[in-house]
């Protein structure tokens, strides 16, 4: 026979809905009880039923997630992570994928809120007004990018960024570029914004190039352009665009870290594997995925702020990891230059 959680409930000596607390949030029940309850739920073989929970409470049960481009390394983390974490919370995901086009993702976001609880946006591309609908539309939390009276994790702390310019400022470089990011990106607006103010504060000279599509091919075009502009240290939207420079400079036989520095942000695991390995922004994907499920599920349990003045926002942090593609700038006395990752945590608040 089918056991059921009555069953359990009955071989724990407990109520049923402290056993279902135990088994579908168990951060709501205390240690021991939680533990003895999935015990007993285990031996006696219980399996719990989704969709009958889900009527229940009015709901699918299921979550859905829009990305702009599942091939991009920045992505994937997060997916699996909003993966990983809905699993354990028993909810199935939805994933949709707008291939870098912004116009497409409030019509994405109206056909999944059909068959959703709520929806996890990730670094959407469109406009204000757009985001303003989608959030319109059901419970949404938004990854990587604030929108007015919507909750949001964001993951573009300005220590990463600030500690990129820090280090090649540090190292003797004066003439930094950037190489900017699509300009619908909300990412590549803060990135630009907080290098830009931070070469000032350092007494460097900014320098923007761009826009490029998160793209290898953008960083090989980009590093043509490097090329001559007196240039030393150079700081890519993204880790892509970072690797197609290096990528170019190994096969005009430019010396990176020599000649020029090169920094990427994301830490992606290909910057560890590239040569010379790539000093990197760390940003947390992984982290940010989890946060994004818990923060929609409070958002539907009723327990924040979904659409008033102040909305929740989770803010996580970014630090700048040391890696072989950054060096002293050129005519600067050689300094070192660690053999392996070095990580500059965040400083503390």
């Amino acid at each position: 026979m089918t056991v059921n959680l009555a069953d359990v409930a009955e071989a724990c000596g407990l109520s049923a809905s402290t056993v279902s607390r135990a088994l579908s949030d168990p951060d709501k029940v205390n240690a021991s009880t939680r533990e003895r309850v999935q015990r007993i739920a285990r031996e006696l073989g219980y399996t719990p039923n989704r969709v009958a929970r889900s009527l229940s409470l009015g709901r699918t049960g299921t979550i859905g997630l829009i990305v702009p481009d599942i091939a991009n390394p920045f992505f994937p983390p997060i997916i699996k992570a909003v993966q990983q974490r809905c699993a354990a919370k028993d909810l199935a995901v939805v994933l949709g994928d707008t291939d870098e086009h912004a116009a497409d993702e409030l019509t994405r976001a109206r056909a999944m809120t059909k068959q959703v609880d709520g929806l996890i946006m990730v670094s959407p591309r469109a406009a204000d007004a757009k985001m303003a609908e989608i959030s319109k539309l059901g419970p949404t939390v938004f990854v990587n990018r604030q929108v007015p009276r919507a909750p949001a994790v964001l993951i573009e702390n300005p220590d990463g960024m600030r500690q990129a310019v820090e280090h090649l400022t540090a190292l003797g470089h004066r003439r930094i570029g950037y190489l900017a990011g699509p300009r619908r990106s909300w990412s590549n607006q803060r990135r630009r914004e907080v290098i830009a103010a931070v070469c000032e504060e350092r007494g460097a000279e900014f320098i923007e190039y761009g826009p490029f599509e998160p793209q290898v091919q953008a960083g090989v075009r980009a590093a043509d352009l490097l090329h001559g502009s007196g240039v030393t240290g150079v700081i890519a939207y993204d880790d892509l665009i970072a690797l197609g420079v290096l990528a170019r400079m190994a096969e005009r036989g430019w010396r990176a870290g020599s000649e020029i520095s090169v920094i990427g942000i994301d830490d992606s695991p290909l910057s560890g594997v590239a040569y010379p390995t790539l000093t990197s922004v760390h940003v947390p994907c992984a982290e940010a995925g989890t946060a994004a499920v818990d923060l929609l599920l409070d958002v539907l349990d009723g327990t924040v702020d979904a659409t008033g003045d102040d909305p929740a926002v989770v803010q996580l942090e970014t630090y700048l990891v040391i890696r072989g593609s950054t060096g002293p700038a050129p005519g600067e006395a050689a300094g070192f230059l660690p053999q392996t990752p070095v990580s500059i945590p965040a400083p503390s608040v």
